[in-house]
């Protein structure tokens, strides 16, 4: 039987053939040391654009991580940007190995896009969270909860890529965006919500569960 082949995403096709080629262009020139590198760069990029399968669990109060990578916050903030109101806040690191393609934590309708640019602080120090460039997406549930998750450019991520449009009808665990070469991915969820995740613990987006919607 057949293992089921990795996709990757197609926002890294322009950079994967463009280092393929380079690679191939050292090979034919007989730069065996630059071939070398040239073949672990494009593997890495190969590698970072990669965009596999996720299997998305099946209770409907689940809100699943929105990104691959570690929890590094967990607190308790007045959201003034994105909800309006009390929030919890869960803060996911992406390192450059990390799968970068972020996926939709919870069903509703995708109220507003907010997009400001920014500085390229590191993801995971403070600063980025107040002056980084980012793009936040506004959701409201079915049942009229509202939550957000912001992506956060980083030290090395200079290009935030989502999908949404205000109105769109976004379904938990599907593909939103992503953010090339390293960043952050902010939650903020009803203060309600029972966390199951903790400080300093690794998440897949799609697949982890967060926590739940009461």
């Amino acid at each position: 039987m057949l293992k089921p082949q990795i996709p990757v995403a197609k926002e890294g096709y322009p950079f994967i053939i463009y280092a393929a080629f380079i690679t191939l262009i050292f090979t034919l020139l007989g730069q065996l040391v630059l071939t070398g590198i040239a073949f672990i760069c494009t593997t890495f990029i190969l590698c970072f654009f990669r965009d596999p399968e996720r299997f998305i669990p099946q209770n409907e109060n689940a809100v699943v991580s929105p990104a691959d990578g570690k929890v590094i916050l967990i607190e308790n903030v007045t959201d003034d940007r994105f909800t309006g109101g009390e929030a919890l806040k869960v803060s996911i690191f992406m390192n450059v190995f990390n799968v970068h393609v972020n996926r939709v934590p919870f069903s509703g309708t995708v109220e507003k896009i907010i997009y400001t640019p920014g500085k390229f602080y590191s993801a995971d120090s403070e600063k980025a969270e107040l002056k980084n460039e980012y793009c936040a997406t506004v959701l409201t549930t079915d049942n009229g909860k509202k939550l957000a998750y912001v992506q956060i450019a980083g030290l090395i991520a200079r290009r935030i890529i989502c999908w949404h449009e205000p109105g769109d009808k976004a379904v938990k665990g599907r593909r939103f965006g992503l953010i090339r070469f390293g960043s952050r991915v902010d939650l903020f969820l009803p203060p309600e919500t029972s966390l199951i995740v903790e400080q300093g613990q690794k998440v897949s987006a799609g697949e982890t569960t967060i926590g739940y919607l009461e």
